[in-house]
């Protein structure tokens, strides 16, 4: 019996020889465009990974207003000082907290310029996101305290700048603020979203306020979980906190948003 069926089925693929072929070669197709797509899919998600990690370590961004897509958001009033201080005072869990302040800006340097975005902040902006220097020094207290005119370049600035010249001790202009570059920054290349995160330069915290934005608003707090710890409870503690000083009541919703940058990646 069980004879007889081979013998029937070897005759039916004899006989639509071109066809059965043509149906095995469909299903090598079709598996061999699964593995490509999952293996595509995998480095993609790998390479998202590692752009991702290149922010910051546990890295959570809080910033006022809600996002309203398209890259809009909502208009609320800015953070200060404080509200970064008391982040790190009051929530557990938490290595390092830096306030920021950031703003569009033309460097010139002899006949070169280039529009890069100056960021105010203090040192803890560094290690909070993943910044090594390759060259040069942190902003000291006394520079930090008195808003020097100092500023350390991204690499993109630097290469358009200074090209192969040594930019460490000379002085450039971000619009009317003069300032001396004292450190260089290691490249991070392209974030997950494209950018260019070596296109920056970072100034004192103080000095932006004073001499380029002329208010003391805080935009953003950068915010690095110990490791280990629940980035998820940082989070909603970080929420709890937030609403609290920002006196949002219990049926209002929040005029802020904390983003556990991990999310992107998964």
């Amino acid at each position: 019996m069980l004879g007889n069926a081979l013998l029937l089925a070897l005759r039916e693929i004899r006989r639509n020889l071109m066809r059965s072929a043509l149906t095995m070669l469909g299903i090598v197709i079709g598996v061999a465009s699964v593995i490509v797509m999952v293996n595509l899919g995998s480095g993609a998600t790998a390479k998202v990974g590692d752009q991702i990690a290149s922010l910051g370590s546990n890295l959570l961004m809080v910033r006022t207003g809600q996002r309203l897509g398209f890259g809009q958001r909502s208009e609320a009033e800015p953070f200060d000082s404080d509200d970064a201080e008391a982040i790190g005072r009051e929530v557990g869990g938490i290595a390092a907290v830096a306030p920021g302040a950031s703003q569009p800006v033309t460097a010139i340097y002899g006949n070169r310029n280039w529009s890069t975005t100056v960021t105010g902040s203090d040192n803890n902006y560094f290690p909070v996101g993943n910044w090594n220097l390759a060259k040069g020094r942190e902003f000291s207290p006394s520079e930090l305290r008195a808003g020097a005119a100092v500023c350390v370049l991204g690499e993109g600035v630097r290469k358009e700048l200074f090209g192969s010249q040594d930019a460490l001790g000379e002085k450039l202009r971000l619009n009317k603020l003069s300032c001396q570059v004292i450190g260089l920054l290691a490249s991070k290349g392209q974030s997950a979203g494209g950018r260019d995160q070596d296109d920056l330069v970072v100034i004192p915290l103080r000095t932006f306020w004073r001499r380029v934005a002329g208010n003391q608003d805080v935009q953003m707090i950068y915010v690095s979980a110990r490791e280990g710890a629940s980035t998820s409870k940082v989070q909603r503690d970080i929420e709890l906190l937030m609403r609290e000083r920002r006196r949002i009541g219990a049926n209002e919703d929040d005029d802020f948003n904390v983003r556990d940058m991990k999310e992107i990646a998964e």
